[in-house]
């Protein structure tokens, strides 16, 4: 099915069958015995990394393509159907949320240094800004740094880190000036190895089960200065610069995952007999599947138009907080009612609508809750 909406040109669609039949072949066999371990290879970071996919919207000098953030758009989309949550979110944080702060405010030289190994695969990276006491709400974040001399003293925690476990380097949000509030964070890159820094337990989850999830610590863990991003003070600008595509990236996800879903109940009520039918016969299931895929094209249309309004280089924070909420809680409602339409099926770990119903949980929550996404657009409606 072409998505176009005159949003995506040929050259993007020919770019999603090549994603496709990747997800296909290298990544839906292998959801199910992923999702067992709690983990995916580590070498799929450097397959996505060779196959170019790690870096499409980044600058060629160093190892992208350059290609844009639509093609990131339409990866994002094909990753939601690989059938595992965590596969996709483990890969999507690699290309969105660790490394876009580093493309939009490091130095030459940290690019060169953690962006460019990223992009090839061969680092791997966190974002680590939520806390235990702090997460939507990140001017309540309590890591603090102390500038020493050539380094950054810094104490605290985070938790609920993407990558955390396996991260070679995290991009870490801090309070520098602890009494200014929001302006008081800043960002640092933390590598893996530095003295008192410290990875936690690996967190159990209801889904993604195939990412990792980790807690860090802090123990006067010294940073050098020169891993500062951008300057003191702007970490809270460079955290919300990032959120908008963060949460366009989920609401992406979302659909691909919708469709996958959608495609695999289609399949189960045409084959599934009941009181002498196919349950497709049913008037109430065919107007059932008739609203779901009603919903998706809502959901779809009105992502399409945030993401629209992103690549024309407008700071479209209300849509964004539209396409984000919309979309993820569109995807719980229909990931429940096709595990509903499954049957005992459905209820039953074979099945891969069970999984996309836990996964799907997570996306009114992440990236901002949705009652943050409503904060934000009542907001932007000046109340």
């Amino acid at each position: 099915m072409l998505h176009g909406y005159g949003l995506y040109q040929e050259e993007h669609e020919a770019f999603r069958r090549t994603v496709r039949a990747v997800v296909d072949k290298e990544l839906l066999p292998f959801a199910q015995e992923w999702e067992a371990r709690e983990e995916f290879p580590r070498e799929l970071f450097r397959r996505f990394g060779e196959l170019g996919f790690l870096g499409l919207k980044y600058p060629e000098e160093y190892g992208g393509s350059a290609a844009g953030e639509l093609y990131e758009a339409v990866l994002l989309e094909e990753l939601g159907r690989c059938g595992s949550g965590g596969v996709s979110a483990g890969l999507a944080a690699q290309f969105t949320i660790s490394t876009g702060p580093l493309q939009l405010f490091g130095t030459d030289a940290q690019k060169r240094r953690f962006l460019a190994p990223a992009i090839r695969g061969e680092k791997i990276g966190a974002l680590g800004i939520t806390e235990p006491d702090a997460g939507s709400d990140v001017a309540g974040l309590r890591t603090t740094a102390v500038r020493d001399g050539e380094h950054y003293i810094v104490n605290g925690s985070k938790t609920y880190i993407t990558n955390g476990v396996r991260a070679d380097f995290v991009v870490l949000a801090v309070k520098t000036d602890p009494t200014a509030g929001h302006k008081g964070l800043s960002m640092l890159i933390l590598e893996k190895g530095t003295p008192g820094f410290s990875v936690g337990r690996k967190l159990q989850k209801l889904g993604w089960r195939a990412s990792d999830t980790a807690e860090l610590f802090f123990e006067d863990c010294r940073i050098p200065a020169e891993n500062l991003l951008g300057q003191e003070g702007q970490g809270f600008y460079q955290i919300m610069g990032n959120f908008q595509w963060e949460r366009l990236s989920l609401a992406l996800g979302a659909l691909g995952a919708m469709e996958d879903m959608l495609e695999k109940v289609l399949v189960h009520v045409k084959q599934r007999r009941a009181f002498g039918q196919t349950l497709s016969g049913f008037q109430v299931v065919r107007h059932k599947l008739a609203d779901l895929f009603t919903e998706l094209e809502c959901a779809r249309q009105l992502t399409y138009h945030a993401l629209r309004l992103h690549v024309g280089g407008q700071y479209a924070v209300a849509q964004t907080s539209m396409a984000k909420k919309v979309a993820t809680e569109t995807a719980c409602r229909v990931a429940d009612a096709c595990l509903q339409l499954h049957g005992g099926a459905g209820y039953m770990m074979e099945y891969d609508i069970q999984r996309h119903w836990r996964d799907a949980r997570l996306g009114p929550i992440g990236g901002g809750t949705s009652e943050v996404m409503n904060e934000i657009i009542a907001k932007q409606l000046g109340l």
